[in-house]
């Protein structure tokens, strides 16, 4: 990329305050069409928050080899799930993409080479969520995918070189949730409020006690955490975007959790807002 062309592209993000950072523990995907306390925390966040020029959602749906980022103008609304009502496939949220942002985002990643993707569009850890907060569908978004062959060290990183996308009005979004362990739902305790297995409650107890003390390190290096923390992290993929959010944490910033529930014994909905004090 020369000089010109990247001048062009710096030029679609004016200068901001500096926008926050959200986690969001996302859930089932019913929660698109559902009315519930998790979502109306969502829809509470858009009408609290600056309107962001963009968003950057790095989602635990899109698992790639190697960095990726959408540069379409109009991505698809990916279902990406089975075994729900047929109403929840016809759900469509037609944000827009921007080519320029993706750009912008290429340029700022020296750890790798990243590609620009025409062809995936917006995942349910993006698009369930980014419904509620922006319904009216008129953010642009753009998603950033997650090299699953790579360690959370990596994907520290990496989060660090974006943290100058947040001073031109784009709000980064981490989708996951920080315990998710599926195989061991207790699907008889779904509509049970806040049931969780012991193991459970540790890991998520442990992880907070560790965000709030900005020990990042010990989050880096979740499986020497003990036996809690391999349960409700089996396969790292939801658990990653969380390293995005913190990663982009500064000194001034303090961490707000929200919809601090687990639900149905091993889905922690816990959700964190980093922005200034």
């Amino acid at each position: 990329m020369n000089q010109k062309e990247f001048n062009t592209i710096t030029e679609s993000f004016n200068s901001t305050e500096k926008m926050p950072v959200l986690f969001v523990g996302h859930g089932n995907p019913m929660n698109a069409i559902e009315e519930n306390e998790f979502v109306s925390s969502w829809r509470a966040i858009g009408e609290t928050i600056p309107k962001p020029n963009a968003v950057l959602c790095i989602s635990a749906h899109w698992v790639t080899r190697g960095t990726h980022v959408t540069a379409m103008e109009k991505p698809l609304t990916i279902h990406d799930f089975g075994g729900f009502p047929h109403e929840l496939f016809e759900i469509k949220y037609p944000a827009p993409g921007n080519p320029e942002l993706a750009k912008e985002t290429k340029s700022l990643i020296n750890k790798t080479t990243v590609g620009l993707d025409e062809k995936w569009g917006l995942d349910h850890g993006c698009w369930s969520v980014l419904k509620h907060i922006y319904p009216n569908a008129d953010v642009p978004i753009v998603q950033l995918s997650l090299d699953y062959y790579q360690s959370p060290q990596y994907h520290y990183e990496l989060a660090k070189e974006l943290s100058s996308l947040r001073k031109k009005g784009v709000l980064i979004v981490g989708s996951g949730n920080l315990v998710h362990n599926l195989r061991m739902i207790a699907w008889d305790k779904f509509n049970e409020p806040e049931y969780a297995y012991d193991w459970a409650t540790e890991a998520l107890e442990k992880m907070k006690k560790y965000i709030i003390a900005n020990n990042h390190q010990a989050l880096i290096d979740y499986k020497s955490q003990g036996n809690a923390f391999k349960l409700a992290i089996p396969t790292s993929e939801h658990y990653l975007p969380l390293i995005y959010a913190l990663a982009l944490k500064e000194e001034n910033e303090k961490v707000s959790f929200f919809n601090d529930k687990t639900v149905a014994g091993s889905l922690a909905m816990t959700s964190l807002l980093i922005e200034k004090e």
